[in-house]
């Protein structure tokens, strides 16, 4: 064989080659082949083992799992003609391989240039209050404005997400010192509240206090009392005892010994520094003889003087 024979067998096998890794495609589960024939749609192919026919078919392969899109940040004008600047991600998924090939040169620039677009129409009809504090609202909003446009392209939005918000600076500022107001009045509230809860619980202890030690005089008085109710029968107890006493011993006494002993008595008392009139008990006694005796004395002069006037009618 020849050199000129040998450089055409090895380019035969090099065509050959070629048209059958032109021909035999491995599809991997995760993507489609959308065939063209002769530039007309021949079918969506996969996964597996597919044949295509060169010259003749063109394929062109699509991811179909689900992609997401930074989107980069982007300047919005709000209802109130605040600019913020936000930035997001959307999350999609192509389920239709065929439109997302026919309907559209380039589905993920479209959907990077509708996404922005759609952002600052739907910013554009909500106040900066609402878009810093209605965030998922917003997400939502999006995510069905988006879906209905690439619909037509066989592209599913799935999820949106807003990931940073920066309102202008002056707005800043201002929803700090904000923020710093409603820190301050939380924490005067929280202040006030303690004090208040403090104060109660001092006037409730105070009251428990005031009630023991009411508690306690009451119980100390009632002890007291009986204390002294029990001294004084036990006083009163004492002497009876001790008259008694006196008076068993006293009962058998001569008179005469109970008069000297009353004469000392007074002698004794007599003897004091002080000016004093002693009247003893048995002039109570001498006194009733005394009318007694008198008395007796006019009873029996009477009969007497009323004999003699008669004598002297008669």
């Amino acid at each position: 064989m020849d050199q000129f024979t040998l450089i055409l067998v090895i380019f035969v096998v090099l065509i050959l080659f070629y048209v059958i890794t032109r021909m035999i495609r491995i599809v991997p589960e995760t993507e489609r082949l959308v065939v063209l024939a002769l530039g007309r749609y021949a079918g969506t192919r996969g996964p597996g083992i597919v044949l295509i026919i060169p010259v003749i078919e063109q394929a062109r392969k699509v991811d179909i799992r689900e992609k997401f899109l930074d989107i980069p940040s982007q300047t919005a004008i709000t209802k109130d003609n605040a600019p913020i600047a936000i930035d997001f991600l959307v999350y999609y998924r192509v389920v239709d391989p065929k439109r997302a090939v026919l309907q559209v040169e380039n589905v993920v620039s479209a959907a990077v240039n509708i996404a922005t677009t759609t952002l600052r129409a739907v910013i554009g009809d909500i106040s900066l209050d609402d878009v810093l504090a209605k965030r998922e609202q917003i997400n939502d909003t999006l995510r069905v404005k988006l879906d209905e446009i690439t619909e037509r392209w066989g592209m599913k939005v799935t999820t949106v997400e807003i990931r940073e918000i920066q309102p202008p600076r002056d707005v800043q500022d201002a929803m700090n010192r904000q923020m710093s107001a409603e820190r301050e009045r939380r924490a005067t509230v929280t202040r006030a509240s303690g004090e208040r809860e403090a104060a109660i619980a001092v006037a409730e202890g105070e009251k428990q206090a005031a009630v023991l030690r009411a508690q306690g005089l009451k119980e100390s008085a009632i002890l007291q009392a009986e204390g002294e109710r029990q001294a004084q029968l036990l006083r009163a107890q004492g002497y009876a005892a001790a008259l008694q006493a006196i008076y068993e011993q006293a009962k058998d006494v001569d008179p005469n010994t109970m008069a000297l002993q009353y004469m000392d008595t007074l002698r004794a008392i007599g003897a004091g520094p002080s000016t004093k009139f002693v009247l003893p008990m048995e002039l109570t006694n001498i006194a009733q003889q005394m009318v007694t005796s008198m008395t007796g004395n006019n009873a029996a002069q009477q009969p007497v003087s009323t004999n003699g006037q008669g004598a002297d009618r008669g």
